[in-house]
């Protein structure tokens, strides 16, 4: 699968991230931009609960309606997207696949039509995060489920993030932490652990929605907003600041099966991309709790400093 260091670009347009000097990033007319094979439908109705709730979400599906949404962003994954589109079908008994070409070359489109998915086509690479934000604006399920294109997960392994969302959580989580117990920890997987514990969940260690397979409910779409899906860590600080309950689900085991790792590209310009939505995440925080993320000063007293 290609690198998501393209992802910002689409038809000679560039989205900028955040920043006192730049204006804040507008993902719409991307998310709009590209063309889809089916007239887009009526989203399903939902009784949406406060914030704070603890209670499972309250849907209101019609017969003809997908319960679950699984979104799938694709570079010329012919070799493995069939196998991949097999298995998320079998995520629940009421399943839509779709998926977001980007740029997509080798006939994978194709293939995905033929097995039913709804495809979304551009011309040019998204990169996943921005091909996720395409996916979960025209998705019709009430859970919407996250994958590659490029790694085949057990059907059972993705039903338990269906199941961990309808039992109550708002964001399921993939349990892989990465190499975390070793001497030289990669730059990617700090970047992680750093800020869960930045937003007090440091019992997540390294999870985080920049990992598939990952799933949330409408609820967590509606407060993260859409656009805000195209930075995952991001989305996750917005998530857990609003109180939704993000948990970790089952354990996938990515790292061993992403076959990006085996290209060994150095500098991973991946690993510089995670790192970089990171710091616009911790941004984020800092900007919206305080400077402090609302960590105490305990009894120094820095308002008594004379400069002389």
């Amino acid at each position: 699968m290609a690198m998501r260091v393209h992802r910002r670009r689409m038809h000679n347009t560039r989205v900028v991230r955040n920043s006192p000097t730049k204006p804040k990033r507008q993902l719409r007319p991307l998310l709009q931009a590209g063309s889809f094979t089916e007239q887009k439908q009526q989203v399903p109705s939902i009784k949406k609960l406060p914030v704070s709730h603890p209670a499972k979400l309250v849907v209101q599906p019609s017969s003809d309606e997908p319960f679950v949404s699984v979104i799938i962003p694709v570079l010329n994954e012919r070799r493995t997207l069939a196998r991949v589109i097999h298995q998320a079908k079998r995520a629940h008994p009421s399943t839509e696949v779709i998926v977001v070409s980007n740029g997509t070359t080798d006939g994978s489109e194709e293939i995905a039509r033929s097995l039913g998915a709804r495809v979304i086509h551009f011309q040019e690479n998204l990169g996943h995060d921005v091909g996720r934000s395409v996916g979960a604006r025209h998705a019709l399920g009430s859970i919407l489920l996250f994958i590659d294109g490029d790694i085949v997960i057990p059907a059972a392994k993705l039903s338990a993030f269906v199941k961990t969302v309808q039992n109550g959580v708002d964001i399921a989580l993939n349990r892989y932490q990465g190499l975390a117990r070793t001497r030289k920890v990669h730059s990617a997987i700090i970047s992680k652990f750093s800020l869960n514990h930045l937003l007090n969940r440091a019992d997540l260690k390294g999870a985080s929605m920049t990992t598939i397979p990952h799933a949330i409910n409408r609820k967590a779409m509606d407060i993260i907003g859409i656009d805000n899906l195209a930075v995952p860590p991001k989305a996750q600080a917005i998530a857990l600041t609003n109180g939704l309950r993000v948990e970790m689900s089952a354990f996938v085991d990515v790292g061993n099966l992403n076959p990006r790792k085996r290209r060994n590209i150095k500098p991973d310009p991946v690993a510089q991309l995670i790192v970089g939505d990171h710091v616009e995440a911790i941004r984020w925080v800092l900007d919206h709790i305080g400077p402090r993320a609302d960590k105490p000063d305990l009894d120094r007293r820095i308002e008594q400093v004379v400069l002389t």
